[in-house]
């Protein structure tokens, strides 16, 4: 009984000892990320955000923190939005939350800092950064005849 179990234990050893490693040399060489990649930076849409606060009330450690004042014709503008991603557990629950489909995980994943000021997202850096959401919650954007995302008001 052992005989045949070491056999075959030693038979995947000496098949896996001959076989081409799988090993990436990360800075110099880089794999494709899968579309539904959760990543570490975050996509907002600021003509689509109302500034409901729904994100913020979504997050279960509170790292989203908005601060809003009214406009002439009654809507409301962001004054601050900030996201606190050295504290973000990354659940995507503010991404779900959101009605309008203004704020959505990215597909970056190499945002390391030594300072944890450095770590907070404010408003103006999400305005300015390109636009690469994920598709987690919305696996229809896959396609490449996916419909754009329009608000319904």
């Amino acid at each position: 009984m052992y005989g045949l179990g070491v056999l075959k234990g030693l038979a995947v050893t000496v098949k896996e000892a001959f076989s081409r490693p799988f090993t990436v040399q990360y800075p110099e060489e880089r794999l494709p990320l899968f579309p539904r990649f959760r990543g570490y930076e975050f996509t907002w849409y600021i003509d689509r955000c109302t500034v409901c606060a729904t994100c913020a009330k979504a997050c279960p450690d509170g790292v989203i923190e908005i601060i809003s004042e009214p406009r002439p014709d009654g809507s409301y503008e962001p004054v601050r939005f900030n996201i606190d991603t050295g504290r973000c557990m990354f659940c995507a629950l503010c991404v779900e939350a959101c009605p309008y489909d203004a704020i959505r995980m990215g597909t970056s994943f190499e945002r390391a800092n030594y300072s944890r000021d450095a770590l907070i997202i404010t408003k103006e850096e999400l305005i300015a950064r390109e636009k690469r959401p994920s598709t987690y919650w919305r696996t229809f954007l896959e396609r490449e005849d996916a419909p754009e995302i329009t608000l319904r008001w």
